[in-house]
């Protein structure tokens, strides 16, 4: 793969300033693809089906018609937990800047707005979500909202020494452990999505391991490591032959469910982090990133850096798919070749394409005669803002000459 052109250090960070402005200027809040429930319409009132549909209907739409459906902006949790991430990578690239107002913010909120009602403080979306399997109610949390909450607590953490962030860190473990069904198979264990049912989506799973994982760096609770493992154990076991993983597998039936999307990044990501936090990386793990590394980047991507939405569909281009493109290759600079390159290639053309050039958000979907410009502060601006700070801080760390 020939590697595109390639912004400079100085041109992300333009964009990543731009961003910036715009996310403050909404005081961190948003819409979300999702949010279609806030609205006064009884749509859950006649069950998960129609739920369901309508929110899909609107998240395909467009034209923003939530203001006519009594859906407001708001503050979505798993956001604020992105958003903290990206502010505390700000301050470590751009130490001569000042985000602490922002940062304590983003913190405080999150401590404030945790779930009290089980084993440990976790968190959800700040709406409710339906599938036809089954029905989420607001702020019903979910493994996958509090993992991406744990990298932004963690990251503050380590930065700054936050008693306070580091206690609400490790007291996420009893929701994990407790509260979160389990599955257990003979290659390894899997953890549920939510504790309202048990299933076995494999990005859920190693969200709530490397969730572990990060908790065993700070108290070396061996629990804590042991179950982690056995959870990359399990996900590894269902890699596919050329390196890809499917979403998610039926444990009656033994049937995945086909769907090949930014979640290949997820799980790239995490046993990489829960080799990093727990030291105990296996040959097998190893191989199972770099072949999955392989097929992210060759298979999942067009060479100008455009993503394929889901194999093999290659419309729309969804913000998301891009953002953690760009994600997953700056940190496995080391890992995979030119991957660093090629997530510039990535920010480049999604820069490019997908940044409004005046107010500085980005569009959430481009399809193949029209692009959806609307604005999502979790889906995409805080997934952009995290993504834009680890490719300066994957360059910076790596010792890579500004591209200018």
């Amino acid at each position: 793969m020939k590697p595109k052109k390639v912004l400079s250090d100085t041109d992300i960070t333009a964009s990543l300033e731009k961003l910036r402005v715009y996310i403050e200027g909404q005081d961190f809040k948003g819409y979300d693809p999702y949010d279609t429930l806030t609205s006064f319409l009884p749509l859950k009132a006649f069950g998960k089906f129609p739920a369901a549909v309508a929110t899909q209907i609107q998240k395909r739409n467009p034209i923003n018609i939530r203001p006519l459906l009594g859906i407001r902006k708001d503050y979505n949790p798993k956001g604020i937990g992105l958003l903290l991430h990206a502010y505390v990578r700000m301050q470590e690239l751009f130490p001569q800047s000042d985000y602490s107002n922002q940062i304590g913010f983003l913190f405080n909120w999150l401590l404030e707005n945790a779930s009290k009602e089980f084993s440990g403080p976790c968190w959800g979306y700040n709406f409710g979500w339906a599938s036809p399997e089954k029905y989420l109610h607001p702020h019903a949390p979910t493994v996958v909202a509090t993992a991406f909450i744990a990298q932004g607590l963690h990251a503050y953490y380590l930065f700054s020494g936050n008693e306070k962030a580091k206690d609400l860190l490790c007291d996420i473990a009893p929701f994990i452990l407790k509260d979160v069904p389990v599955t257990h198979f003979k290659e390894g264990i899997c953890y549920s999505y939510s504790p309202f049912m048990e299933d076995c989506c494999y990005n859920a799973s190693l969200l709530a391991a490397e969730t572990l994982a990060r908790i065993y760096s700070i108290t070396k609770e061996n629990t804590l490591k042991e179950m982690a493992c056995k959870a990359v154990d399990f996900v590894v076991s269902k890699q596919h032959a050329d390196g890809h993983w499917e979403y998610k597998l039926d444990p009656v039936t033994g049937l995945e469910r086909h769907q090949v999307d930014f979640h290949q990044g997820y799980i790239l990501d995490s046993i990489q982090f829960i080799g990093k936090f727990t030291g105990d990386v296996h040959a097998d793990w190893i191989e199972a990133r770099k072949k999955g590394l392989r097929f992210y980047m060759k298979q999942q991507f067009f060479s100008d850096g455009r993503s394929l939405w889901r194999l093999p569909k290659e419309y729309p281009v969804e913000i998301h798919n891009q953002s953690q493109g760009i994600i997953s290759l700056s940190r496995s600079a080391n890992d995979v070749d030119e991957g660093l390159d090629f997530a510039g290639v990535i920010a480049a053309w999604t820069i490019r394409e997908m940044q409004d050039s005046k107010k500085g958000y980005f569009y959430y979907r481009k399809l193949k005669y029209y692009t959806n410009k609307l604005s999502y502060m979790r889906w995409s601006n805080a997934w952009m803002l995290l993504a834009l700070t680890e490719i300066l801080q994957a360059r910076k760390t790596n010792n890579i000459p500004d591209h200018a």
